[in-house]
């Protein structure tokens, strides 16, 4: 079963029952649950946890999606460093990289499929990522 690694802005729609992205949010992870094992990894897990009081209520809900949790492997590590030094090149302001290089790093370096509201910085970065997003549908 292939693997999609689910962004943390899906998963909060869901967890706080957003108003606006929750039905499409909730729509994709029901989708994709039949073809694919869904993912996440410590930099989503630490981005989802601003949503819940205790650690109790985040693995409850981790649990009640069927998320898998993986490592991030040290070549994903490695090119994310990479992609924030080309980002600086190009803005040049940035202190330390991004969440989001972590998070595409890892979905490239082990071609993963990527749930994500956010698609432009992903496809600007990691181009050979597969990206399932309401603005590419």
């Amino acid at each position: 079963m292939k693997g999609l690694l689910v962004d943390s802005n899906v998963l909060l729609d869901v967890f706080e029952d957003d108003p606006v992205w929750a039905p499409w949010s909730q729509e994709m992870l029901d989708q994709f649950s039949i073809t694919h094992a869904l993912c996440i990894n410590p930099i989503i897990y630490a981005e989802i946890s601003v949503g819940f009081e205790r650690i109790e209520q985040l693995e409850a809900a981790i649990d009640a999606c069927g998320l898998r949790m993986l490592e991030v492997p040290k070549e994903a590590l490695f090119l994310a460093a990479k992609v924030f030094v080309e980002d600086r090149r190009r803005k040049g302001i940035r202190l330390s990289p991004l969440p989001d290089f972590f998070i595409g790093s890892h979905a490239a370096v082990e071609n993963l499929e990527l749930l994500t509201r956010d698609a432009s910085r992903f496809k600007s970065y990691f181009p050979s990522v597969k990206l399932i997003s309401p603005s590419l549908q």
